[in-house]
């Protein structure tokens, strides 16, 4: 595994640089760095788990192959969170055809490229802790697709609105909109007991994001071969 040091002393688009310049095995810290927020982003369009971590996969590898496309001025997370909607929703659109799209996700589409803190609690609170996050999950779902995907990095993920506005290529006057039809069709079913424990829901942990990773990493290192 990469040193944690590096982890915590280099920015994305320092990670960037050094991956560009030959160092590969930086990339791991990239996708580590930001595997909840992919996870989460697949996660509300495809609705199935195992489908999002093949999303994943696929938007990593994509991301690597063109990474010197990124640029520096823009935030690498966007980029990547991007990448893989693009990803989510083509692979729906390859699977499910007959599922319309919206307007906006047609677009998407066709576009061009381009913590929690754990604390002591009873076992009686963490089961009610996990059912209630199922909850959660059960009512993101049911959300149409447009206000689920907002409902996703906002709530879920914690992006603020102009980032939110930024990675799904809307306003941010589309964003309050749609979080707000989200936020009242989830209360529907949960009322307000769902925030502290929104966090804890669509949650990636460590071994799927290690089967992840090196599954990525796997692709990327029969690339280079490849290239060379």
């Amino acid at each position: 595994m990469v040193h944690e040091a590096l982890s915590a002393s280099l920015t994305d688009s320092e990670l960037v640089e050094r991956v560009r310049g030959g160092e590969t095995a930086l990339f791991e810290i990239l996708m580590r760095r930001h595997n909840q927020r992919v996870y989460r982003m697949a996660r509300s369009i495809v609705k199935d788990e195992a489908e999002a971590e093949d999303v994943m996969q696929q938007a990593y590898i994509n991301a690597y192959l063109h990474l010197n496309q990124f640029e520096s001025r823009a935030q690498f997370s966007t980029w990547l969170t991007r990448i893989a909607m693009y990803e989510a929703l083509a692979r729906r659109r390859k699977k499910r055809p007959e599922e319309p799209l919206s307007m906006h996700e047609e677009s998407l589409v066709d576009a061009p490229g381009d913590a929690f803190e754990t604390q002591q609690v009873s076992p009686e609170r963490q089961a009610y802790s996990r059912e209630l996050g199922r909850m959660i999950e059960d009512a993101v779902d049911a959300l149409p697709e447009t206000y689920r995907a907002v409902f996703m990095l906002r709530e879920v993920e914690g992006l603020s609105t102009s980032e939110t506005a930024e990675g799904l290529g809307v306003g941010e006057e589309a964003v309050k909109t749609r979080l707000h039809r989200a936020r009242t069709m989830v209360r529907r079913t949960l009322t307000d007991r769902l925030g502290p424990s929104t966090a804890q829901a669509f949650q990636f942990h460590a071994v799927r994001c290690d089967r992840v990773v090196a599954a990525v990493m796997q692709a990327i290192s029969n690339a280079d071969l490849v290239r060379q």
